[in-house]
């Protein structure tokens, strides 16, 4: 029963729930990205290299699969299928792109909170050096 018990303290605790939501919403905004590249940047990128759709770019490795679409050329044998690593590439870099401007956002947002903390820091350094320097004068005084 103790085991169950640390278990619970530990999946409750705030870093593990808010890791499990991350993880939630990280999965459903990959998805967002992920349709905003497939189905509203690649269409006109594809239009101006003539109206190709970039995830069916391939390079049959064994000769025979060419003019096939991707999925027959993937039975026909391999193929190095790098229209749709550009795809899932370009999923990556604007993905990465969202995530950094929302952390340079909160990062932003928790400033003033940083700057009043480290001003309260320093006040309290500074009283304890007053401190310190008036037990120094009274130590002083007490040897003569």
């Amino acid at each position: 029963m103790a085991m169950l018990e640390e278990f619970k303290k530990f999946a409750m605790k705030g870093n593990v729930v808010d890791l499990a939501v991350g993880v939630i919403i990280g999965g459903a905004f990959g998805r967002i990205v992920d349709s905003l590249v497939q189905d509203v940047i690649m269409p006109p990128i594809g239009k101006l290299f003539g109206g190709l759709d970039f995830a069916s770019y391939y390079l049959p490795l064994n000769g025979q699969a060419y003019g096939l679409p991707l999925a027959e050329a993937k039975k026909a044998g391999a193929v190095l299928a790098y229209g749709n690593f550009f795809t899932i590439l370009l999923n990556f870099v604007i993905l990465a792109f969202v995530i950094f401007q929302m952390v340079r956002l909160m990062n932003r947002m928790r400033a003033p909170f940083t700057k009043a903390e480290e001003e309260k820091e320093a006040a309290a350094a500074v009283a304890v050096s007053e401190e310190v320097v008036l037990l120094r004068e009274i130590r002083d005084s007490l040897k003569r």
